[in-house]
This record gives structure tokens, C-alpha cells and sequence, in this order.
């Protein structure tokens, strides 16, 4: 099976054959790659298998997820069409990595947030927990209304109160989605613009890793 997007893994330098491990697929954003987020993950690669994905479009001087027909607004199809690639990896990573399927992560920024975010709301069965940094839910998904009232994912949602790519709003409108459908949601905000600062980097570790210590408790 050949991978359906192309990658950058990291993963623990000695990896127990008897064992499985949580999965971090990790999202850029807009014009950037697979190398873009890995300084922010590369420190947890001892506790992780990670996933740098690359968009599957290209998009100078990088790659996207998809396309985007006005602010806020992304193709349909297109945009389905990287959902469609994203649960495809997930099962290439899984048939070929020992992933704990029990702790399988995906954390995004900007478009990656936005990618992370809306996926779990087609696959939250197969997905603990979502990493957004400055994103937002399409107004398509939240007018499907199709995720599960109950849903078990858990979400950690950042944004930069000076953000003026995607504005403050549209992180509080994704806080209060997923809040309102009975999700457990971390939401942070930052005085921050569009971009991952220290303070960010360092609460969205820490609550990944108290998430992922579960996992032996």
C-alpha cells in the first residue's frame, strides 16, 4: 500500500517490537510543508510516532490542503477530497506503523487546524484528540450538524487575539461547536497575530502529554 500523501516521520529511536504507540499526524498551513511544524514536535518524538504530512496541492512557495473559493470559504470538493486522503493515511500509517489506534492525534495550524478539526468531525471514532492552532470549523460542516452529540474527542483550541489572517472569532465559533456537542475542549487565547508562540508551543505540550499519560494509568 503506498502512502497517499507524502510524509516526514519521527519516531522513539528504541521502539519495543511487542508494543504500539501513540501517532501524532501533524498539519501545515497554507503555502508551507512538512518540515514547517516539526521544531514544535521533534522533543516528543521519544514518546510518539509522528506524522509530518505535506499537503497533496501545490501551493507556492509550499503546499495546502485544498483551495479556497472566498475568505473562509474552501472548494467543497476539493476539500472533501483531503479528507478522503487524510482517513487514507491514517489507515496506510496504521497497516504499516505499531499506532495505537486508541491514541491517535492530529494537530494542525491555520489550514492544518482547520484540516485537523473537520476531520474528526467525519471520523471521531478513530481520532482522541485534535490540536488546532488558529483555525475554524467551515460553515458546511457546522451546518451538517453531523457529529455525534456524545462525541469522545478531545480538543485543544489556541488563537491570537490579533490574528488578522483568520480572525479571534472564528476560534471562539469553533470553541463553542465542539462545546456545544458535548466535546471536552481546552480553549486558549494568546495576544497573539497569525503565527505558534512560545506560550502556545508550551500549553498545547503540556496538554498533550497530561492527555497521553493516560494511556499508562
Amino acid at each position: 500500500m503506498n502512502a497517499p500523501l507524502h510524509y516526514e516521520i519521527r519516531q522513539p529511536s528504541s521502539m519495543d517490537s511487542s508494543k504500539t504507540y501513540p501517532a501524532l499526524f501533524v498539519l501545515h498551513g497554507m503555502g508551507s510543508n512538512e518540515h514547517d511544524l516539526l521544531p514544535l514536535v521533534e522533543k516528543l518524538a521519544d514518546q510518539f510516532i509522528i506524522f509530518n504530512l505535506r499537503g497533496p496541492i501545490s501551493q507556492p512557495p509550499g503546499y495546502a490542503f485544498f483551495t479556497i473559493e472566498g475568505f473562509g470559504k474552501p472548494h467543497r470538493t476539493v476539500f472533501e477530497d483531503a479528507m478522503s486522503k487524510l482517513t487514507e493515511f491514517l489507515d496506510y500509517a496504521v497497516a504499516n506503523y505499531p499506532v495505537d489506534k486508541d491514541y491517535v492525534y492530529f494537530m494542525g495550524f491555520s489550514q492544518g487546524a482547520i484540516s485537523s478539526m473537520s476531520l474528526s468531525t467525519r471520523i471521531p471514532a478513530r481520532i482522541r484528540g485534535v490540536l488546532a492552532l488558529s483555525g475554524y470549523v467551515p460553515d458546511f460542516i457546522q451546518k451538517e450538524d453531523i457529529l455525534p452529540s456524545a462525541n469522545h474527542v478531545r480538543y485543544f483550541i489556541s488563537h491570537g487575539q490579533q490574528d488578522p489572517v483568520l480572525p479571534y472569532q472564528w476560534g471562539e465559533a469553533a470553541r463553542d461547536f465542539f462545546t456545544s456537542r458535548k466535546a471536552d475542549v481546552t480553549f486558549q487565547s494568546y495576544p497573539d497575530a497569525h503565527f505558534v508562540s512560545m506560550p502556545v508551543y508550551e500549553d498545547f505540550t503540556a496538554w498533550l502529554l497530561k492527555d497521553v499519560a493516560s494511556k499508562t494509568n
